[in-house]
Parts: structure tokens; C-alpha cells; sequence
């Protein structure tokens, strides 16, 4: 496998039926901390979400992901689920404490053990697996030791990421280094709102230049332990971000949250050197001193594809104007994830939300996707998450309907087919999320799955889009909404 201004809603419906090329992959991720559950079994140690998540007042409802779905002993049922609906491909994460415990030292078998007949059993389906090293599940014991605003935190990263591809080489041909490095600095170390918890603006700078550090020592680590045919990426949840107005001000405020946002990550990684305006923007806070001489060719290397994920478009103004959101979409907190940015306001864009409170808008999909293309014509794109959470429920006959979701998804995937006809070199679409799970800070409260899951009891049941979306996978072309129909 290889892997502005807005437009009119309407722009993106799709006629009858679009027809993707043969090639297009069609997936389905998952993360680790969300449905694996079993955090104590076989070796593995405590995550920072598994310390954040017992830390009263952090996640709703005192949710952890201890049990999480109980992938960790129901992985050959959902691996079936997936089979029956005909996704080509797996994208999941592999749990960092539950392959190396302490972030240092040799791997656990038992664990690795788990990755292995996962995806020898993705590969007896004909469904290939796609490895995301890390989605946010740090070791508690490098976090005790400094976590990602620490260098060292980089190193052991690459040591891991030599670990896997060693014990999976064989068996895993695409694989991610880091998930939404984005969250991990800047919602883990400023605003508080995902784990660590910690709320330092310069600890969150440190922490994106050390994930950046981090992301090109692994993909030097991964290259020297696969074959030479493996596919290595990141995935950036690329804010597609839109002033308020065309007003100075509120184009700067744009300009200033993409750097923070976007190029903070894919200016080192993508083109060897951090933007001359975020510096500038976060000069007040620091002088920058922690990137190091050979830092920046360290990080900068040669990638397949670039992973994309994408819910929401991100629309912001310099200051109060018009009827505010002061909320960016990523969780309430008294400090911002923006450093040095505290004067920009969030709006909520018009129309329909999902579940989340989150703008249903696919043409900014289609818009970042133009941009991506844009900025970096020789790097092929994959989209890595794209879903919608909605409040779902088990009807009489035991069915769960969620029109909403396929509307969102019929969207979405209308405007992917959009940007290829433009010229876009889009090579796939995964689905976020194969299963309910534990949605972070919101704990078990937000549904993103294409199945859903009965928490009690752990059963499983495909939900229409689940039908819809294996029909659109199965044949390569996007039509009626209708799961049941032809």
C-alpha cells in the first residue's frame, strides 16, 4: 500500500455517484489509550493518560481507559467486524508502555506479542495494518523524567521506534511516527486539557520542537530496521483556519494561529526550518535556544505520504468581533494552547455541529487538502482520521440508526473526490473510528464509531454508517447516502 475563503455547503454534495481511483485505500483507525483496555496486564506500566485520566476532575465522569472496549481480548472480533464490512486497510496505535515500560531498555514479548497476532490476523482478512508509533500514550516514567519538553524524551523515542519496526517489519508495511503532535504539545503542556495536564506556554514550545526531534530520529530509526518497500509518514491534524473577516487584523490572527498551529510542524518537518514568523510572534516567551545546532536536518526527512486529519475548520479574529466562541474546540481550561496568542478569539462557524459542537463544514476539508497540494506537490496525501461523534443510541430493534453521520461522511468523502479531480494526489481515506471509545477528556460521553459499543457489556453493533461506509469501500464509489442502498 502506498500510502481561504469558504465555499458554498452545497459545492461538496456528491451527484450521483464519484467514482474514486482503483488504487484509493479505504480504512479505519483506532487508537491504543482508547480501546485497549488491560492496563495492567502482561508488563505494561502506566501511560500519562492512564495517570491523567486518575486524577480526579481531568476526564468527565471519572472515565479512565482501563478497560477501555477490551480490544486487548476482543481484537479478533473486531478485526471480523472490519473484514465483514471489506476496509482494506487498519490504521492503530501501539501502546509505548505496553511494549516498552518504562521508555527505556528492551521490549516486553508479551506485548509485542499482542501486535503480532493482531496483525497477523489483519493480514489473514487481507486488510493491511498501518502503525501509528505514538497517539499521545507516553510512558509515566519519561514524563517523571521531563516528558517531551526534555531532548532526551526525542531519543528514546527513536530507541522505541527501532523496537517495533524490528518485531514488525516483517508484518507492518506503512507506518506513522507521531499522531497530532499538536495535542500532544500544545493541549498537554499550555492548556492543560489533555495529559500531562501540564500549563506552560514555553514547556509546549519545547515539547513541539522535541516531538519535531523526536518524529525525524524515528523516521531514521524506522528506514535502518524495514524493508526497503515500508511506507513512513506523521500525521499533522492540519487546522484549516479562516479569518473572521477580511479585516487586517483578523487575517493576522489566521496568519498567527496557522504558524502555531500547521507550520510549526510541517515547516521543520516538511521544509528543514521553523517559520521566520512564529519565532518572531513567540519571541516574548522565548529565545528558542533548545533547537540545537543539526537539529533541523535531523527532523527534515524524506516522507511517503503525509497523514491528514481533519474534523472542523478553525475560524478566528483578532480580538472580539461580532458574536465570539471563545472555545478553540479542544476542551474548556483557564489557560489557552495558544502561546502568545491570548488576544485571538475563536468563533463557532454557522450551521449544523456535531456532537462535539463542531462546525459541519467538508468544503474546508477540500480547501486544506488544495492547500496541502499546494505547498508540497511531490508529497502524497492519505487522509488519516476524519468522523463525527453524534448521540447514538440501540433503538427498540436493536439497531443503531445515525443518518447524521452518514450525511457528514457523504460530505467529507464528496469533497476528498473534489480535491483529486483538481490534481490532488489523495491516496486514501480512514474512517475515525472503527468503535465508540474513550474520547479523552470526554470519557466515554462522545460516540465517534462506525460501531458502537455497549460499555457494560462490551457487545458490539454496526451502526448504519458502518453498512454505508463498507458498501462505499467495497466498491470505490461514493453514491447514494442510503446504506441499504445499490
Amino acid at each position: 500500500m502506498v500510502i481561504a475563503a469558504g465555499h458554498d455547503l452545497s459545492s461538496t454534495e456528491a451527484p450521483t455517484a464519484l467514482t474514486f481511483p482503483s488504487s484509493f485505500t479505504w480504512g479505519t483507525a483506532t487508537a491504543a489509550y482508547q480501546i485497549e483496555g488491560a492496563a495492567t496486564l502482561d508488563g505494561r506500566t502506566p501511560s500519562i493518560w492512564d495517570t491523567y485520566a486518575r486524577t480526579p476532575g481531568k476526564v468527565r465522569n471519572g472515565d479512565t481507559g482501563d478497560i477501555a472496549t477490551d480490544h486487548y481480548h476482543r481484537w479478533r472480533e473486531d478485526v471480523a467486524i472490519m473484514a465483514d464490512l471489506g476496509v482494506g486497510a487498519y490504521r492503530f496505535s501501539l501502546s509505548w508502555p505496553r511494549v516498552q515500560p518504562t521508555g527505556r531498555g528492551p521490549s516486553v514479548q508479551k506485548g509485542l506479542d499482542f501486535y503480532r497476532r493482531l496483525t497477523d490476523e489483519l493480514l489473514e482478512k487481507n486488510i493491511q495494518p498501518v502503525a501509528t508509533l505514538y497517539h499521545w500514550d507516553l510512558p509515566q516514567d519519561l514524563e517523571d523524567a521531563g516528558g517531551w519538553p526534555e531532548r532526551a524524551t526525542a531519543d528514546r523515542f527513536a530507541a522505541y521506534a527501532a523496537l517495533a519496526a524490528e518485531a514488525l517489519g516483517d508484518r507492518v508495511r506503512t507506518w506513522i511516527t507521531l499522531n497530532e503532535p499538536w495535542c500532544s504539545a500544545f493541549l498537554g503542556y499550555a492548556s492543560g486539557v489533555h495529559a500531562p495536564g501540564r500549563t506552560d506556554p514555553v514547556a509546549a514550545l519545547r515539547a513541539a520542537h522535541h516531538l519535531n526531534l523526536g518524529h525525524g530520529k524515528a523516521v531514521q530509526a524506522l528506514r535502518s530496521n524495514l524493508p526497503s518497500y515500508a511506507q513512513v509518514s506523521v500525521t499533522l491534524n492540519i487546522h484549516h483556519v479562516r479569518p473572521h473577516s477580511q479585516e487586517a487584523e483578523d487575517v493576522d490572527a489566521a496568519r498567527r494561529i496557522d504558524a502555531l498551529a500547521n507550520r510549526v510542524f510541517t515547516g521543520p518537518m516538511l521544509q528543514g526550518e521553523y517559520p521566520e514568523d512564529l519565532l518572531r510572534d513567540t519571541s516574548s516567551l522565548t529565545d528558542w535556544s533548545f533547537v540545537k545546532d543539526g537539529d533541523l536536518p535531523e527532523i527534515c526527512q524524506p516522507l511517503d505520504f503525509l497523514g491528514v486529519n481533519y474534523y472542523t475548520p478553525t475560524l478566528v479574529s483578532g480580538g472580539a468581533a461580532g458574536s465570539s466562541h471563545r472555545s478553540d474546540g479542544h476542551g474548556k481550561s483557564e489557560h489557552t494552547p495558544w502561546p502568545a496568542a491570548d488576544d485571538v478569539t475563536f468563533h463557532l462557524p454557522p450551521g449544523s455541529t456535531t456532537a462535539m459542537g463542531w462546525a459541519v463544514d467538508p468544503t474546508g476539508l477540500h480547501d486544506l487538502l488544495v492547500r496541502m497540494g499546494r505547498d508540497f506537490p511531490r508529497l502524497p496525501l492519505m487522509i488519516t482520521e476524519n468522523g463525527a461523534a453524534f448521540d447514538d443510541y440501540v433503538d427498540p430493534a436493536g439497531e443503531v440508526n445515525d443518518p447524521d453521520r452518514i450525511a457528514y461522511l457523504q460530505g467529507h468523502l464528496a469533497a476528498v473526490h473534489r480535491a483529486i479531480e483538481a490534481g490532488v494526489d489523495v491516496r486514501g481515506y480512514f474512517l475515525w473510528s472503527l468503535l465508540d471509545n474513550f474520547e479523552w477528556g470526554y470519557g466515554y460521553s462522545k460516540r465517534f464509531g462506525a460501531v458502537y459499543v455497549d460499555y457494560p457489556t462490551g457487545n458490539r453493533i454496526p451502526k448504519a454508517s458502518a453498512r454505508w461506509y463498507g458498501q462505499v469501500a467495497r466498491s470505490g464509489v461514493l453514491s447514494s447516502p442510503d446504506p441499504m442502498s445499490d
